[in-house]
């Protein structure tokens, strides 16, 4: 039996940089798994967008959002898409996961300092603040709460969670409240909100998840385990129901 495709859905974005990021991690999965058909779909601003991309593939598919945390898109967008039909499954988003945390601070290690950046002076010690999107869904707050936790836990420091939309407190004002601390960006990619991030916080900001580079091999382990999770759910409920 063949195994289940899998469509990788990320948001979407108008930057060409950051989609090209994205596209290269979806690459860098489909040749991890040579025996799966893997796909790409857009809850926003990129086309497929996921119904259209989901309806495409015949047969069992997987869907691993690329995404960092429960919200609207994962719980409405794709699960209700998936609903429509009996052989597919959405699984777990990215976050939180001790595996972007080792992303983060790889990240944290390559940015500016922020004191010289910010003209405050840098504790190294000192908290960190994790730039996160932001969501009116509550769901997405223990997320982001706990991928503090987990960053935390891997610094040592203090990891204090600020958004970029929807959310209090702010960027700025986590920064205003804490300056000269370092900045985590839990961003996929570049796009609109780490333009707003970079707004906030300027040149002391770290690169998103995804730097323009090569895939970080944590992050492209992270969508291949959530396939396969994924895909052994779905044969278990094939058995159940067949």
């Amino acid at each position: 039996m063949p195994r289940p495709a899998l469509l990788a859905v990320s948001h979407g974005t108008s930057d060409a940089a950051g989609a090209a990021a994205i596209a290269l991690v979806v690459r860098r999965v489909a040749e991890r798994l040579p025996d799966v058909a893997v796909h790409s779909g857009f809850v926003d601003v990129q086309e497929p967008d996921a119904p259209t991309a989901l309806a495409a593939i015949e047969g069992p598919v997987v869907v691993v959002p690329l995404l960092l945390s429960q919200g609207f898109h994962v719980r409405v967008d794709l699960g209700g898409a998936a609903r429509a039909r009996s052989d597919a499954v959405v699984t777990d988003p990215l976050g939180p996961d001790p595996r972007l945390a080792e992303v983060l601070a790889l990240r944290l290690a390559e940015a500016p300092s922020p004191g010289r950046a910010s003209g405050a002076e840098a504790d190294a010690d000192g908290p960190v603040v994790l730039a996160v999107a932001g969501s009116r869904d509550p769901r997405s707050l223990p997320d982001a709460e706990a991928m503090a936790a987990q960053l935390g836990e891997r610094l040592g420091r203090p990891v204090l969670p600020a958004y970029l939309a929807a959310r209090e407190p702010s960027l700025a004002d986590a920064l205003a409240a804490h300056p000269g601390a370092a900045v985590a960006t839990y961003l996929l990619a570049h796009g609109y909100f780490f333009d707003v991030a970079e707004r906030a916080a300027g040149s002391a900001l770290s690169e998103p998840l995804l730097d323009g580079g090569e895939p970080p091999a944590p992050l492209v382990d992270l969508v291949v385990d959530r396939y396969l999770a994924g895909a052994e759910g779905l044969t278990a409920r094939t058995r159940r129901t067949g």
